[in-house]
């Protein structure tokens, strides 16, 4: 099921349709919609899970991406709708 970034990119707050289908994750996403080739990036992320836990992952994701100039990456709410509702 497709669902929205809402992301900030050099002080511009942008939109796209992201899938797991194809991306692993949502800043692969947003990377590739603005160009940016995040090879190496990727290699040195999976070096550090496998020798460190989850919290030192996220903060050198974030960390990276600030960097690269983004801002907030987040997923667009769900609206909670009941069950056979459209």
């Amino acid at each position: 099921m497709a669902r929205t970034i809402i992301y900030t990119y050099k002080d511009e707050e942008k939109r796209l349709t992201f899938s797991y289908q194809q991306h692993r994750n949502i800043h692969e996403a947003v990377a590739e919609a603005e160009g940016i080739d995040i090879s190496e990036f990727l290699k040195m992320e999976q070096q550090i899970e496998a020798i460190s836990d989850t919290k030192a992952v996220r903060n050198y994701r974030d960390n990276h991406f600030r960097k690269l100039g983004f801002g907030k990456i987040t997923l667009e709410q769900r609206e909670n709708r009941g069950v056979g509702k459209k």
